[in-house]
């Protein structure tokens, strides 16, 4: 029993039989070409997916294959998007946004998105500005052990912050300014753990990807050991491929 077509993403061009995918639940994955847009799909399984690691590993495999398989171009759909029948897709997607995706397609060719991400050990660079900077650090310790007004701890605190926004700003300031140059389009995403200062997605031309990369590392090797990068050079564009509401 099936529960009508499990989505992946669109391509502006047919995708042959050749390129062989295995989807969710282990289900082949087909084409279909309506309009001029090539969706990806396999038969549903169930009438809803659980976000596990498993089936977002699954799906975004099968967009990477894709990928690999050289069709560059596309528009991914989010996890978990099951229609009844291609008349859903013509009438809820294509018919009211389909200039916008012909736009995004013309938007994305050629190009690719990367991802950063940069982490660091709050209590380490604490440790480090209250070294750099002594009359904080003195005015921190004063705090041990006395009985301080709460005016007192909170302009102490506030320093502190202040300080440590600042140092966490001419990091970000530095990975913006060397490669905003080599990207077109910047998107700035919010941390997602609170060791994560900086989260920004880059749309570049698909061939400059080593220079972009040959940057990352060179601007990483600055900072010495004081932050870890997650850099992804390969990855379906869901941050720029976003249909304006």
């Amino acid at each position: 029993m099936t529960f009508g077509l499990y989505l992946y993403g669109i391509f502006p061009e047919p995708i042959p039989e050749t390129v062989a995918l295995k989807g969710l639940d282990s289900q082949p994955v087909y084409s279909q070409v309506i309009d001029g847009f090539t969706f990806l799909y396999s038969e549903a399984q169930h009438e809803k997916y659980l976000a596990s690691r498993r089936n977002l590993i699954n799906h975004e495999k099968v967009l990477e294959q894709a990928m690999q398989a050289g069709f560059r171009t596309l528009l991914p759909l989010r996890f978990g998007l099951v229609v009844k029948d291609w008349e859903t897709v013509v009438t809820q997607l294509l018919q009211p946004y389909k200039e916008q995706l012909r736009e995004l397609f013309q938007k994305l060719d050629g190009r690719r998105e990367v991802s950063v991400k940069i982490f660091w050990d709050s209590k380490s660079e604490l440790q480090a500005l209250m070294e750099s900077h002594q009359d904080l650090k003195q005015k921190r310790d004063q705090m041990e052990g006395k009985a301080l007004s709460m005016e007192e701890v909170i302009h102490i605190g506030q320093l502190i912050e202040n300080n440590l926004a600042s140092r966490k700003e001419s990091i970000i300031q530095a990975f913006f300014d060397e490669l905003k140059p080599l990207a077109d389009e910047i998107i700035e995403n919010d941390p997602m753990t609170e060791d994560m200062i900086y989260n920004v997605a880059f749309l570049i031309p698909w061939e400059q990807e080593p220079v972009f990369s040959e940057q990352v590392e060179a601007i990483d090797q600055k900072f010495g050991e004081r932050l870890r990068i997650r850099y992804n050079n390969f990855t379906a564009p869901y941050t720029f491929a976003q249909i304006a509401s």
